[in-house]
């Protein structure tokens, strides 16, 4: 396909987009948004989000803002979240970092047993089994992780989206070869969620932050577990919001720990979750197919542009080591990130065929 077809396709399908992706595309601000390719690295907020957070502030200044207030945003969004991910309230949990809740799985690895990771995955979730003694962690290719998994691997954990290159894992093939030997599966969706149709049901666990594609304030994350998955976990990290009555668990040494997911809670950082609830409140009511093939449309597009392969992703990368494209993009006022020695341009729903036109220009 020329540049001018794919140009003409994407243009096309902006025409029949969603009333609900429409408005949600509205719901940021063009003078931000033109040129900026850099969702993987961080969102950028809706303007209900930015209402949200200002107005949390002022009844901080006035003083009228009670704790207790929090509760019903923290719940809200929890059960945006759950719906988006398409699992049931009860089975997230709730937090502000990935790599605290992987180490409650890396805590429950029983000595001797073994970790397969994908090779070059983001450290957050690699890391804390890293960390552990007595416990084997392997590295193979991504595409080589299905094929890899026997029935000596205690856990599987990858990202559904690999960070420095977009790449989507083979999700059949994993889940199926686990499934066989009876390992259990973490999959990391925060490269994922809100721009990919993620099932965390599928897996014993996945894990979440807000801040990328989901467009939350950070110190805004999500934990899924299943009930056989959970079964093996303790919640290492307890603390007051982990209790069964929240504001019933302010002192110890008595803690009756909530039954479901929600044992795994850490106390939130309440102004987060105030701009995360209309953001996810946003994502978990659009078709997620609609948004990934909108997404995927540009990203292919931007490659023709540069006369690269497609790759079938929002997330597009090529080599740039020595940092000369990254150079004259930013000379040119557009927003990217480089990884592992490539340019790294990632497109959401603010995106258009512009931005596509801004980048080849620069590059020319």
């Amino acid at each position: 396909m020329s540049s001018a077809q794919a140009s003409s396709t994407v243009a096309a399908t902006s025409r029949r987009l969603s009333p609900a992706l429409t408005s949600a595309i509205g719901q940021f601000r063009p003078d931000a948004a033109r040129g900026y390719l850099a969702v993987a690295s961080i969102g950028l907020p809706t303007r209900a989000t930015v209402a949200a957070q200002l107005a949390d502030i002022e009844l901080w200044a006035s003083g009228t803002r009670d704790p207790m207030d929090y509760d019903p945003i923290h719940e809200n969004t929890r059960r945006h979240y759950a719906t988006l991910v398409k699992v049931d309230p009860e089975r997230v949990a709730t937090g502000s970092q990935t790599s605290v809740m992987a180490s409650v799985f890396a805590a429950a690895v029983p000595d001797g047993a073994e970790v397969l990771c994908a090779e070059g995955d983001f450290s957050s979730i690699m890391f804390p089994f890293l960390q552990r003694s007595g416990i084997r962690v392997r590295t193979v290719p991504l595409d080589e992780l299905a094929a890899s998994i026997t029935d000596r691997t205690w856990l599987v954990v990858f990202s559904l989206a690999q960070s420095a290159t977009g790449r989507i894992a083979d999700l059949d093939g994993i889940v199926a070869a686990a499934r066989r030997t009876g390992t259990y599966t973490v999959c990391d969706l925060t490269q994922a969620a809100g721009v990919y149709p993620a099932d965390a049901s599928r897996f014993d666990a996945t894990l979440c932050h807000a801040y990328k594609w989901l467009c939350s304030p950070r110190g805004v994350a999500f934990m899924t577990l299943s009930e056989r998955f959970q079964a093996v976990l303790t919640p290492i990290q307890a603390g007051w919001y982990a209790g069964d009555d929240v504001w019933g668990s302010c002192y110890g040494p008595a803690m009756d720990l909530a039954a479901s997911a929600r044992r795994f809670d850490v106390s939130p950082a309440w102004p987060a979750w105030v701009g995360a609830e209309p953001a996810l409140e946003l994502f978990s009511g659009l078709d997620m197919d609609e948004v990934w093939n909108f997404t995927v449309g540009l990203g292919d597009l931007l490659c023709d542009a540069l006369e690269i392969p497609q790759q079938h992703q929002p997330i597009v990368t090529w080599a740039d080591a020595d940092h000369k494209d990254m150079a004259r993009l930013v000379d040119a006022g557009i927003t990217v990130s480089g990884r592992a020695g490539r340019l790294r341009a990632s497109i959401h729903l603010w995106n258009d065929e512009s931005d596509v036109a801004a980048v080849a220009k620069a590059l020319r």
